[in-house]
């Protein structure tokens, strides 16, 4: 599949061998707990996509980020989600680290490690509550005696919970007026007080490591805190921007991963009319579109509520496009191949949860319909 190759040459490019060595693993071991997957992701370089050249990363830009997360999850859809979240948080921590005053010398220290030494950051900000507020975390701090918070509750479900070595976590900081501001903290993974349960219970995705991260009494430092600063507190700001376009560009090319891999077996089986296996290719292809559209935008400087709102779109569309993908790809490649073959029933509900990320298509609806006819974007 032309598009799909083209995804695989960028994966090539940034991180040579790590395809080759993905291919080799059967979907059914990679989707389990305890693959080989991110053992070969770690290995080849993978950390270090999206951290700058001038702190030893590779320095992919957006477009080439999600060609290569299309990549890996053709092979691996676990993989892929796992390493999103990974993903999502450097470009967003890296993103900051480029703004005047906006991380300490310790939180750019701690960066700095991230991709020589192969460091995998989790990210707590997924409450795992329907219809919660994104934008406001359950997880609390109160001031320590000795400085800096202690941090009590739980993150579910936080994917790469047992390969982490640092935990990214929303929390609600008390701000001394009686309120509290959205703020990100750093934690080393092995801080006294956290622990990890089981939480992740289908078999869909079940080798992303996606489980419970609870936090009991963590002290977290002043120095590792990121606190946002939103001139409208209902209004995202630089940190939450950065997140959110970020964590949508690249969770949605998870799914198309998934999506392409099927849509492909189903163009090179060639049954059915062409008139099919070109209406899937359509649909897969409309979404890859609409991602890649939005990646070369924020590359090339769209940012802000535009760049929330084009990422939304772009994921929204691709949620409906790449299910009906699916379903015919699935269809074409008949009966006897979803029964002989577990990767077409695999592979077709792996593209399913990509509706479950936040936010939700109904929770942005009312948001989207307001920037629509040029309000701001208040999501919620």
């Amino acid at each position: 599949m032309r598009s799909l190759d083209v995804a695989r040459a960028t994966c090539e490019q940034f991180h040579p061998g790590l395809h080759a060595a993905l291919a080799e693993v059967p979907l059914s071991v990679h989707e389990t707990a305890g693959n080989p997957g991110l053992k070969s992701f770690r290995t080849l370089n993978g950390p270090g996509l999206l951290v700058p050249t001038t702190s030893g990363g590779a320095g992919a830009d957006p477009l080439a980020a999600v060609r290569v997360m299309r990549a890996v999850s053709a092979c691996s859809p676990s993989l892929g989600a796992a390493v999103a979240m990974h993903h999502f948080t450097a470009a967003m921590l890296f993103a900051l680290a480029g703004s005047a005053d906006r991380l300490t010398a310790e939180q750019t220290s701690l960066l700095d490690r991230v991709a020589p030494e192969g460091l995998l950051m989790a990210s707590g900000w997924a409450e795992g509550k329907p219809d919660a507020n994104i934008l406001v975390p359950s997880v609390t701090a109160k001031p320590a005696e000795s400085g800096g918070y202690l941090v009590n509750g739980g993150k579910k479900p936080c994917s790469l919970s047992t390969s982490m070595d640092l935990l990214t976590a929303s929390v609600a900081l008390p701000d001394g007026a009686g309120g509290s501001r959205l703020a990100v903290l750093l934690i080393p993974a092995n801080s006294p007080g956290i622990s990890v349960h089981p939480f992740w219970k289908t078999f869909v995705l079940a080798g992303a490591e996606s489980e419970e991260v609870r936090l009991e009494d963590v002290h977290v430092p002043e120095e590792l805190i990121i606190r946002t600063v939103p001139d409208d507190p209902q209004r995202l700001d630089d940190l939450q921007t950065a997140g959110f376009v970020w964590f949508e560009m690249l969770i949605t090319s998870v799914y198309l991963g998934a999506a392409s891999a099927l849509v492909e077996r189903a163009l090179h089986k060639g049954r059915g009319s062409a008139t099919d296996r070109a209406q899937a290719a359509v649909d897969l292809e409309s979404a890859v579109a609409g991602v890649e559209g939005v990646a070369r935008a924020v590359r090339d400087g769209l940012g802000d509520d535009d760049a929330v709102a084009a990422v939304l779109v772009a994921r929204y569309a691709a949620q409906r496009s790449a299910c009906a993908a699916v379903d015919l790809a699935v269809e074409l490649l008949g009966g006897i191949s979803y029964i002989h073959d577990p990767d077409v029933a695999y592979l077709a509900a792996a593209v399913r949860p990509l509706a479950f990320h936040p936010p939700s298509r109904s929770s942005a609806a009312q948001a989207l319909v307001d920037y629509f006819i040029g309000q701001p974007l208040v999501l919620s």
